[in-house]
């Protein structure tokens, strides 16, 4: 027997649906909202790809009394560098993405690397850590193992944590606070134990007060590299009352990403001496 619906129960599943449908275009249109063709392959992040859609951006810095000395951070974004037009630029210190996760390797390290090293550049390594994919110590492990070792030739600066923004997924990569500190720690802890050198620790404070609630107790011991694309450095995360290095914008001259150390290039070699 054929059931009959009548026209006000088909009006109501059609309004449904409507609200259905509309409640799903706004979502998809909130700032923020997931979409899968946005997300960047794996091994494809490096150092500040956040800071801009986080931070926003503002002008160059000030003239300061400070002598700041110029640097420059790669990665296989940027391909095979010119490193003889840089140094000719003034920028004497540069570190080069070594790794990601425990899955990727940079495969243009070793021009990277080297390449600013034959041209009289003292320069480090970095990894991009992932701590929804792998434990702290298992990522310090990896970055050891390929390319982020330490040497004290007075070349080499210590190795450091990209610690920021989670380009392929919420941004703390599922951490609690008290759970990314934990396995920051982790990291550091492990690749002291493997070099003998405190990593420098690469982030910006908006990420560091929302993923680690402003922790200050890596302050005595690490670095600071700070991300900020204006004019002044800006407030700093806890436990650090001056930055070691400041990337201050993403679109400087020959290579993008370019950097202020806090000091002149002896500072430069006191930090990679130890």
């Amino acid at each position: 027997m054929p059931v009959h619906r009548s026209r006000k129960t088909g009006r109501s599943h059609l309004a449904a649906a409507g609200i259905l449908l509309a409640v799903l275009s706004l979502l998809l249109t909130l700032p923020g909202a997931a979409n899968a063709d946005d997300v960047p392959p794996r091994g494809s992040a490096h150092l500040g790809m956040g800071v801009i859609a986080h931070d926003g951006q503002g002008g160059l810095p000030r003239d300061t009394r400070v002598v700041q000395t110029e640097g420059v951070d790669v990665s296989s974004h940027q391909g095979n560098v010119d490193w003889p037009r840089l140094w000719n630029s003034g920028v004497k210190w540069a570190y080069v993405k070594a790794t990601e996760g425990t899955y990727y390797k940079n495969p243009y390290f070793g021009q990277q690397y080297t390449g600013s090293y034959n041209v009289g550049m003292i320069r480090g390594a970095y990894h991009f850590a992932t701590p929804d994919t792998a434990t702290g110590a298992a990522q310090a492990d990896y970055f050891v193992n390929n390319g982020g070792g330490w040497s004290r030739d007075g070349r080499t600066l210590p190795g450091a944590l990209d610690i920021e923004w989670n380009p392929y997924g919420a941004a703390c990569f599922g951490k609690t606070q008290s759970g990314m500190v934990t396995w920051i720690r982790d990291f550091l802890s492990r690749y002291k134990a493997r070099t003998g050198r405190d990593a420098v620790i690469y982030t910006a404070t908006s990420w560091w007060t929302q993923c680690t609630g402003n922790y200050s107790g890596f302050g005595a011991s690490n670095p600071l590299w700070i991300a900020r694309y204006n004019t002044t450095p800006g407030t700093l995360p806890a436990g650090w009352v001056y930055q070691t290095m400041w990337q201050y914008t993403s679109s400087g001259p020959i290579v993008g990403d370019h950097d202020k150390f806090n000091g002149a290039l002896d500072r430069v070699v006191a930090l990679a001496n130890g």
